[in-house]
């Protein structure tokens, strides 16, 4: 848990109803809050911007402490601190410590020291992955980049230049845009948001994701050492972004922002912020599809915390509120067509889906390796192996990680194969978090942590430059 404020980097202990008492000089959060109130409101009040050595001596310790936690009120992620949960009733004895309090003097613009590291990597692979792709294109294509543009032009294919149209022109009934009535909208409205201030569609496209993909190495970093220690936290989000299909996060595709909402729901809920938690799930639903797993996912996580805490909170009641968002999704198709579920007819129609049962989604993808070669590895093999990564990953994460996460596990892999025309699942895999916790925890031993990194390297290598020089890669 990441509560800045305190001196030195001591842990907080976390009481439930009917453990024992803390032992002897480890205070809650609530007792230490309100002994900084008294004596912040005790003494005359100083300016909070201190500026020098003989100022700052001058301001007690408690005044500080109360100081860093209004400051902390402002920002969602630090707003309400609650009891750590342990990852599972049965794996209690295996639990890792979760990050002990970091310093508020560690802490720049709400972010912690390695918290801006782990931004500064990010930012380092999102432009070694740009350096690579624009390379490789120039080399194997013959032809030159041109100018800075060109290096986001080989980025905008496929899918991108369909939410850059609807971003542009909206949603119509006929037409050639009518099938990308299929397409949530809040990915494209974002980005007409962003183009309003960058006058370039593509460009505002390319603001949103990275934007989108900086907020979700921060949630996930943070959401993992609300369990774990922060050194394993920052292991997660590395492979979250050498992932083999990870070059989706930073361009024109609604993973990065369906991805940062997803987490920030989920990491709500784990600090009992049930309204915040039920409005990001509304955006998410809003997004894609599979954010309605999101659903199942609260329920899961309020129903643990009552069986660890027994204790019922009515602001549990906000949960229904995530459905909003696909409602207005349905909402939309109405307006448009005069049908609400119109997008079932389009996503068959256009895009040679429906609902169907896994056998047959997971049938129908073995039945690719049949294709001409390059079809049967990128459309048969690559598939079938995702699928697998998902199916095994999902399994285990019913064993060693909260039971929330392995609902949106199931829930995710159930919905990516339950068509009758399995496709992009290694893109889909992405958004599949928990799968980083678990590499993270198997990487505790380098061998493993070696393995992993390698794998995703070159395959995110290959799948980048395939999608650059215009081939499909999910």
């Amino acid at each position: 848990m990441c509560v800045a404020g305190f001196a030195g980097s001591q842990k907080l202990a976390a009481v439930t109803p009917g453990s024992a008492s803390p032992s002897p000089g480890a205070n809650t959060l609530s007792t230490r809050f309100a002994a900084s109130l008294k004596a912040f409101l005790c003494q005359p009040l100083l300016p909070f911007s201190v500026r020098s050595a003989n100022q700052l001596s001058v301001i007690t310790p408690l005044r500080l402490i109360f100081i860093a936690n209004l400051r902390q009120l402002i920002y969602f992620l630090f707003a309400r601190p609650s009891a750590k949960f342990p990852s599972a009733p049965y794996m209690e004895n295996d639990t890792v410590n979760a990050s002990p309090i970091t310093a508020m003097e560690d802490a720049r613009w709400g972010l912690r020291r390695h918290e801006w590291q782990m931004i500064g990597i990010v930012i380092s692979i999102k432009a070694l992955l740009f350096l690579f792709a624009g390379q490789s294109y120039q080399v194997l294509q013959n032809q030159r980049v041109a100018g800075a543009r060109g290096w986001l032009e080989i980025w905008n294919r496929w899918d991108a230049v369909n939410y850059q149209k609807i971003a542009q022109f909206g949603y119509t009934a006929t037409g050639e845009m009518r099938p990308l009535l299929v397409f949530y909208p809040l990915y494209p409205w974002t980005v007409r948001l962003l183009a309003f201030f960058t006058r370039d569609y593509m460009l505002g496209a390319f603001v949103v994701s990275t934007l989108a993909s900086l907020v979700a190495a921060i949630v996930l970093l943070r959401l993992v050492e609300l369990d774990y220690p922060k050194e394993l936290a920052q292991r997660a989000v590395w492979f979250l972004f050498i992932f083999p299909t990870s070059y989706f996060l930073h361009i024109g595709y609604t993973e990065s922002l369906f991805l940062m909402l997803a987490l920030s729901c989920v990491y709500a809920a784990r600090k009992q912020r049930w309204f915040v938690a039920a409005l990001f799930g509304a955006l998410t639903c809003l997004t894609r599809a599979n954010g309605l797993v999101l659903g199942p996912v609260l329920v899961m996580e309020a129903g643990y915390q009552y069986w660890t805490t027994r204790r019922w909170q009515w602001q549990w009641l906000y949960i229904p509120l995530l459905g909003l968002g696909f409602g207005g999704y349905l909402l939309l198709n109405k307006q448009v067509t005069g049908d609400a579920f119109a997008f079932t007819s389009l996503m068959q129609q256009f895009f040679s889906k429906s609902l169907s049962s896994p056998l047959t989604g997971i049938d129908n993808a073995l039945g690719s390796l049949s294709r001409a070669p390059s079809e049967a590895e990128m459309i048969g093999m690559q598939e079938v192996l995702f699928i697998a990564l998902g199916l095994v990953c999902t399994i285990v994460s019913w064993i060693k990680l909260r039971p929330a996460y392995s609902v949106w596990m199931t829930g995710n892999w159930l919905m990516f194969v339950s068509v009758s025309f399995v496709l992009s699942v290694p893109r889909y895999t992405l958004t599949m978090f928990p799968i980083f916790i678990l590499f993270a925890l198997l990487a505790a031993r380098r061998v493993w942590f070696a393995v992993i990194t390698i794998w995703s390297i070159l395959y995110l290598a290959f799948f980048s430059s395939m999608f650059t020089w215009g081939r499909w890669a999910f």
